[in-house]
């Protein structure tokens, strides 16, 4: 504890010195106006790798490492360990022996460390245990030396292990962060390799620092505190943080604090709120409740919405307001008229892209550039991707702070209290018009790690939150720098900040990016956090793909599609989707026209790259589509087309179960979202070129049908009903505003605004040029209202009757039935039945629905149907299709959805 006391002198605070406030003080204020970095000493030698593993607070793990070898932990506070080969250690402050571990692996830490390869076990001696906690402060290397002393080999260590055991007690704190009083501010930071920790103060955003306050350390959790005697509400703070960074050593970080409630612009300091006072909150706030219209989880109809795509374009949105949260208040908008007519016609949840803070939109002088050229030119992607870093848009999966608003939304980024307002204000107004609001969160990755500026984490903690691999490098297959939830104090701050939306901002649903890559067991605990936080039950959905470090369960079991049967938490299904639109999300060039889909022309209506496909392959696909419609569960039984009746689970899906979903509700149905290409681009390369563009349109809702009819949750992308284009972009996540325009006018689509961005679409520009240019695939105003009114129909339809909303997957197995299977079957038509009797909620006696995908019409028998009294879904008076009872015989128009209730 000595060189640690020696190093708190190192910093002097006016508060702790008053007589020394000119000299000392000064010299203290100062490091609240330095670099976000400032390096303490020279950077110790190099020891790049971390192979060795702490696996809990005394036993270590060196995979490859000799048994035979002595073993040392060496410890320096300046971190002036050089470790020369054959030569002894230098620069340490002392060491620790450490010997063979003879005993048994505590299951816990066996199962957490499963993917550890093999190496010497080694455990700290029992009189140096309480040393340990200290010691984590220093920089450590593992030595293994020759009998002499001298070196063979040096690493250093992965931490997590050890730092969850010995201060998992701050696992159970509800306080980090900052706690606001009448008559206090309480400061907490979990920082437990931290050697000093100060807290800067600042009466603005962007003005001097105040006043500077020592943080004390808690060593039985790691928890560094402070208490000032007054409210500090409105003001801002910094961290001051030294610490021990690998490859930098001893460092001195001005950092914001991973829980802010808010920032000022650019994020450079977090805000002092309390999130529970009346001058954070819109007026109305208090007495506008959550609509109660989602009883089960498969009541939720999501349509996902970008907050600046919403209003960018809408002509209607005053200027000052266009792209941000205050557009949500102008109830009289193109823009709000429309989310307003979807909630009337059965749109129960808005799904927002990311509005926590981002790293990667400017959020004061960003540039919003105006492309122009021809449909098919280059130069509108040309200029995009000049500005792409420097523009007003991004998806925003690139989290900085997690607990804090995105400031590029606001009227004014560096007002801490107007994100607070004004983001409470948009979720009031869409509550506000009978809509939930649903946020997309992603705490798989951080926007950045190491000593980045825009880096927090590992500012504070080096080394602990994000995931490593065997090196000790972050792992990235996230496509960032991926976190690692299954270390106590990330999956905490991953369950504390869905809490903290859950309660301060009213959020009805979460919808996870990559949630696959978090354990299943903290997915489950947040589940129980965040219901207790809103006192209601709180949706839990998100991306359940299996890849990358963690696949297959290697690390833990995953909040994964096939780990989540049985706990509620629903996983987007990619069987049906692929089916629909055909191919996969990764095709591309001639193969991506070639592999058209259930409802663009596979095998009835071949493109030119299709060629002669047998009928079979219609047929699988038709099974395939009739697996979302049963919710993917598990346990339903589907007559297939090989005249076999399977349970879901064991038809194959590309090596996996078709059916992986316990219960309906564990099931989210879409054809398309952000991510790719639209569905309505999607069908541009896969339908025809002779295809009218009012087919087009019919083909669009044909794939709106197919989700509207699945049992499980129901989710659309924002433009489906507008037959959005994003003119061909697969991946348009920093494509601008250009790419990702949407018109509440309904007057254009926006397909043909020039080739979208080279990077992620060059490759396939020959193909994409020809179609740009073609003037008969851009639909008309006429297509575009069409299919704005269909949609409605359809979400009308779905709201009807709890028979598209099966609560059980009992209630599926027994309820619903396909007709028109089997070899004999007419492959483009689907015809299912869902009996209602008895049924809460059913309104119908049954209903019978059928989806006729071909471009000619279908008349088809079903036996079943003979002699009942059926009807056209109210909705649908107007169709053309008919049901003749005395044979049974329904006749579908081509390219149809029809409903008849009995």
């Amino acid at each position: 504890m000595a060189p640690r006391m020696a190093r708190h002198l190192r910093l002097c605070f006016a508060a702790v010195l008053p007589a020394l406030a000119g000299t000392c003080g000064a010299t203290a204020i100062s490091a609240c106006e330095a670099p976000f970095q400032t390096v303490l000493g020279p950077a110790p030698a190099s020891i790049t790798e971390a192979r060795a593993y702490w696996l809990n607070g005394r036993l270590v793990q060196w995979p490859g490492a000799d048994p035979a070898s002595v073993f040392k932990l060496y410890y320096s506070a300046t971190g002036a360990i050089a470790t020369p080969a054959k030569a002894r250690v230098s620069g340490a402050d002392g060491a620790l022996t450490l010997d063979p571990f003879a005993g048994t692996l505590p299951e816990a830490v066996a199962t957490r460390f499963k993917f550890v390869g093999k190496g010497p076990l080694l455990a700290v001696r029992g009189a140096d245990q309480s040393r340990l906690a200290a010691l984590h402060a220093n920089q450590l290397v593992l030595v293994q030396e020759s009998a002499d002393g001298k070196v063979q080999s040096a690493t250093r260590l992965q931490a997590a292990g050890a730092l969850d055991d010995l201060f998992a007690a701050a696992r159970t704190r509800n306080d980090l962060g900052v706690q606001v009083h009448r008559t206090s501010t309480a400061f907490k930071l979990w920082a437990p390799t931290a050697q000093q920790v100060a807290v800067c103060t600042y009466d603005s955003g962007s003005g001097s620092a105040t006043g500077i306050y020592p943080l004390r350390a808690d060593m039985a959790n790691g928890v560094w505190s402070a208490r000032r005697p007054f409210d500090l509400s409105g003001k801002y703070y910094a961290y001051v943080v030294d610490v021990f960074v690998p490859g930098a050593g001893l460092v001195r970080n001005l950092v914001t604090d991973p829980y802010s409630v808010s920032l000022t612009a650019e994020s450079k300091r977090s805000y002092i709120a309390n999130l529970a006072s009346r001058a954070l909150k819109p007026d109305g706030w208090d007495k506008t409740p959550s609509p109660r219209r989602v009883k089960a989880q498969t009541d939720m109809v999501v349509y996902e919405l970008h907050v600046r795509d919403f209003s960018i374009n809408d002509a209607t949105v005053s200027p000052p307001n266009r792209g941000r949260y205050k557009a949500f208040s102008e109830t009289g908008s193109n823009g709000m008229k429309h989310l307003a007519a979807l909630s009337r016609a059965g749109l129960t949840d808005i799904h927002l892209l990311p509005v926590y803070d981002i790293g990667s939109v400017p959020e004061s002088g960003c540039v919003s550039p105006t492309p122009a050229g021809t449909v098919d030119g280059e130069s509108q992607q040309a200029l995009v991707k000049t500005t792409a870093d420097s523009d007003c848009f991004n998806w925003g999966y690139d989290p900085y702070h997690y607990n804090a608003p995105e400031g590029s939304y606001a009227s004014d980024a560096a007002d801490g209290a107007r994100r607070i307002l004004e983001l409470r204000a948009m979720v009031m107004n869409l509550h506000r018009i009978g809509l939930r609001v649903g946020m997309d969160v992603v705490y798989n990755h951080t926007f950045r790690s190491g000593q980045d500026e825009k880096s927090v984490l590992d500012r504070i903690v080096p080394g602990y939150y994000h995931r490593l691999n065997a090196a000790g490098e972050v792992e990235r297959s996230t496509c960032c720098d991926n976190t690692a939830t299954e270390n106590l104090m990330m999956g905490k701050l991953m369950i504390d900040s869905a809490a903290l939306w859950a309660r301060h901002y009213k959020i009805d649903s979460f919808r996870f990016d990559l949630m696959g890559h978090q354990p299943r067991a903290v997915m489950e605990q947040l589940q129980a956090q965040v219901d207790a936080a809103a006192g209601r039950h709180v949706q839990l959905i998100g991306e359940g793909w299996n890849f990358g470090e963690v696949a297959d369960g290697a690390r833990f079991v995953q909040a994964s599609q096939l780990s989540l049967g049985g706990s509620g938490i629903g996983t987007f299904s990619d069987r049906a989707r692929d089916a629909v639109r055909g191919g996969s999300a990764s095709d591309s060039g001639a193969g991506m026209i070639a592999q058209q889909g259930y409802i663009n022309g596979l095998v009835y209506d071949p493109n030119a790259q299709a060629g002669q496909r047998p009928v079979t392959d219609l047929m699988h696909a038709s099974d395939m589509v009739k697996v979302g419609l049963a919710g993917s569960v598990r346990s339903y039984a589907l007559p297939t087309w090989r005249d076999v009746t399977r349970r879901l689970d064991a038809i194959d899906y590309a090596g996996q179960p078709a059916g992986y979903a316990s219960e309906p509700g564990e099931a989210v149905n879409y054809v398309e979202n952000h991510d790719n290409q639209t569905l309505f681009d999607m069908n541009v390369f896969k339908l025809p070129l002779a295809t009218s563009s009012a087919d087009r349109a019919r083909v669009q809702m044909l794939g709106a049908a197919i989700n509207a009819f699945s049992q499980g949750v129901a989710y659309f992308h924002a433009g489906i009903d507008t037959l959005r284009s994003k003119s061909l972009d697969r991946n348009s996540f920093n494509s601008g505003d250009w790419f990702n325009r949407i018109d509440w006018s309904y007057r254009d689509n926006y397909f043909g605004t020039g080739l979208p961005p080279l990077d992620d679409n060059g490759k396939d520009y020959p193909i994409i040029k020809p179609l740009l240019a073609n003037a008969a695939i851009k639909p008309a105003p006429a297509d575009i209202a069409f299919a704005r009114d269909a949609f409605r129909d359809l979400l009308r339809i779905r709201a009807s009757s709890t028979l598209f909303r099966l609560r059980s997957a009992a209630d599926i197995r027994q309820r619903l039935r396909f007709y028109n299977t089997g070899s004999q079957q007419e492959p483009s038509v689907i015809a299912a039945h869902i009996d209602g009797a008895g049924y809460p909620g059913a309104v119908f006696k049954g209903v019978t629905y059928l989806i006729n995908v071909d471009k000619t019409a279908h008349s088809l028998a079903v036996p079943q149907a003979k002699g009942k009294r059926l009807r056209l879904h109210p909705v649908q008076r107007a169709a053309t299709a008919t049901y003749d009872s005395a044979t049974g015989t329904f006749s579908i128009p081509a390219r149809s959805a029809v409903v008849f209730v009995e």
